[in-house]
């Protein structure tokens, strides 16, 4: 759990199931600026469509389309839909790098002379225990992380806390994505990975948010599994043979 919990410190901390027929137009992406009169940006190719499902953000696969049996996303502001995004696409990268960390870690674990061992949901106790200054600076990291990704991505809590209030905004917790942020953007791209085309980044987008939801739902499969065997991923497995 050590791996993933560093990796995850460094990365940061929804309803985003839409169609997969979202108009895009082949051009370059842009961040322009949001417009008063109500006309929204044109963001890494997606501009907001209110009447649309989820409006109009990528992330649907046939044959679920639009899929949201429970409604979490009927009646939404463009806001609110954009900050539910970017829970969903923050949880669903944490969520893949946990579920490698917990393979990984419990099989490989050279930090700490290998102190650290056992199930991954003990490790973080046992680093705090072992290493407490690592376990300081490990905190700090992951603080400064999502200092970071916040100042990015998220409206000054006063201007926030003011839109929220004259919009009559309820269970967003005074939070509120600037317009001209892509939910999941955070510029962080050291391999260059991100597509300049609109069309192409829909689909590399559509393809993580799958590989998150994924990972979402076999990471909390780990963490209950240990929960109640006590015991690592792989022992388990091999008991069953």
């Amino acid at each position: 759990m050590k791996l993933i919990l560093i990796i995850a410190g460094m990365v940061g901390s929804v309803v985003g199931f839409t169609p997969s027929s979202t108009s895009l137009r082949r051009t370059k992406l842009s961040m322009s600026s949001f417009s008063p009169s109500g006309v929204y940006p044109a963001i890494n190719g997606w501009t907001a469509d209110p009447n649309a499902f989820c409006a109009g953000l990528p992330g649907a696969l046939s044959p679920m389309g639009d899929f949201d049996p429970l409604g979490f996303s009927k009646d939404l502001s463009v806001e609110e839909i954009k900050r539910y995004r970017e829970a969903e696409v923050t949880h669903g990268r944490v969520s893949m790098l946990a579920v490698v960390g917990y393979l990984v870690g419990e099989n490989f674990h050279p930090l700490f002379n290998g102190a650290v061992s056992g199930p991954a949901n003990t490790h973080l106790a046992q680093v705090e225990s072992i290493a407490p200054f690592f376990f300081a600076f490990l905190t700090m990291l992951i603080a400064t992380s999502e200092i970071k990704r916040a100042s990015t991505g998220w409206e000054d809590p006063d201007k926030a806390m003011s839109y929220n209030s004259e919009n009559e905004v309820k269970g967003s917790f005074g939070a509120l994505l600037k317009e001209s942020y892509y939910p999941g953007d955070i510029g962080f791209d050291p391999l260059g990975l991100k597509p300049t085309d609109a069309i192409k980044f829909s689909k590399i987008q559509t393809k993580e948010l799958q590989n998150g939801r994924l990972a979402m739902l076999a990471a909390i499969g780990m963490i209950v599994q240990e929960q109640v065997t006590h015991d690592t991923i792989l022992g388990t497995l091999k008991s069953l043979f």
